[in-house]
């Protein structure tokens, strides 16, 4: 049997309930899985520029979500008001990645453009130029990249944010990576991340915990987003997952320790 990460130790921080699929992977690859998430999630501060967009979707052409963490928060909004998901069939629907495409066809929602990489980038590239005077609902969480409403605004669109989720430390969390960093023998080989959030809120888990971060241990990044917030951390990823989904980023947990 081929166990290329047989006798690595891999960090998983996604949040606790996206663990599960590549934790997994990565123990059927040979390795020894620890679970920290570094972030969980939280409703937003107000649900009301949500609920206003879900009050007017009528006005809008098309609905974008960069996340699967934004589908559940707005099929529940719809639902509080009433209204069936089958409204969105109305709208043209733009999903960022695999995932978040995946959980809106679960939900029953036709799905018009995913772009072929998964970042914020490549879905301006997706929906093209012709975006002068279009109305656009974007869902996303509470702090994010503007990447998406500055470039769609340059080209004419009128865009409205609504944030669906806010991402917080988890405070269990805490306490399971001082115990794991203060003893230098269980300090894994490598640590995923699957976004931005996810390293900004491992550092400050770190900083929570009272340790700076260990040396050796190696960041697999998801994507560039991610591995640009992990170089602003001065954190250079030893490796970046291409394609950028979990597939992408198992692979290059398995090329590192090659």
């Amino acid at each position: 049997m081929n166990l290329p990460l047989m006798g690595r130790r891999v960090l998983v921080t996604r949040a606790a309930h996206q663990a599960s699929r590549l934790s997994a992977r990565l123990a059927e690859l040979g390795a020894e899985v620890i679970e920290i998430p570094s972030i969980a999630l939280d409703p937003p501060e107000s649900f009301a520029s949500l609920d206003s967009a879900v009050h007017h979707l009528s006005q809008y052409s098309l609905l974008i979500l960069t996340s699967a963490n934004a589908v559940a928060p707005l099929l529940a909004r719809m639902q509080f008001a009433q209204l069936s998901v089958d409204v969105l069939a109305l709208l043209r629907v733009a999903a960022v990645g695999s995932a978040t495409a995946k959980a809106l066809r679960e939900a029953g929602v036709r799905v018009d453009v995913v772009p072929d990489a998964y970042v914020a980038e490549s879905l301006l590239t997706a929906l093209g130029r012709e975006m002068a005077g279009q109305h656009v609902l974007l869902v996303r969480a509470a702090v994010a990249r503007d990447v998406i409403p500055e470039g769609l605004r340059a080209l004419g669109a009128n865009v409205t944010v609504a944030e669906a989720y806010r991402t917080v430390v988890p405070e269990a969390s805490i306490e399971k990576v001082r115990a794991l960093f203060t003893e230098k023998e269980r300090i894994p080989d490598a640590a995923t991340f699957t976004s931005s959030s996810a390293v900004t809120n491992f550092h400050n888990l770190l900083e929570r915990a009272g340790l700076a971060r260990p040396a050796g241990l190696q960041a697999v990044s998801i994507g560039p987003v991610t591995s640009a917030t992990l170089r602003t951390a001065a954190w250079e990823p030893a490796a970046e997952a291409d394609p950028h989904d979990l597939d992408g980023l198992i692979e290059a947990v398995t090329r590192l320790f090659r």
